[in-house]
């Protein structure tokens, strides 16, 4: 059962875009809650610094992560897992961007 859970949102992340992908990944890093063993604040300032040079709007204006519905579905799923499935989503979302601006 674990297995599924973590292929199914590791499925999610293979389909999002790139933008989702670093939203995810800022979400991921600044919740309290995740409790992931990566450097959190280190993976915040990858994304954020990623997202900044790709995304105007992000760099420009507030961002309301709440319009982001594929973004929060999976945040809830990742949610729902236990600490050894959050961590190897994490360990995937960390490794899959690739992201050239």
């Amino acid at each position: 059962m674990e297995e599924n859970k973590v292929e199914n949102v590791i499925n999610i992340i293979k389909d999002m875009d790139i933008k989702d992908k670093l939203i995810l990944g800022i979400c991921l890093s600044t919740s309290d809650w995740a409790n992931i063993l990566y450097n959190k604040t280190e993976m915040y300032e990858k994304f954020d610094t990623m997202l900044k040079e790709g995304d105007e709007e992000y760099r420009t204006t507030l961002i309301n992560f709440a319009k982001y519905q594929l973004v929060m579905s999976t945040m809830a799923k990742i949610m729902e897992m236990t600490e050894t499935e959050r961590n190897k989503v994490a360990l995937y979302l960390f490794n899959s961007v690739n992201y050239k601006a």
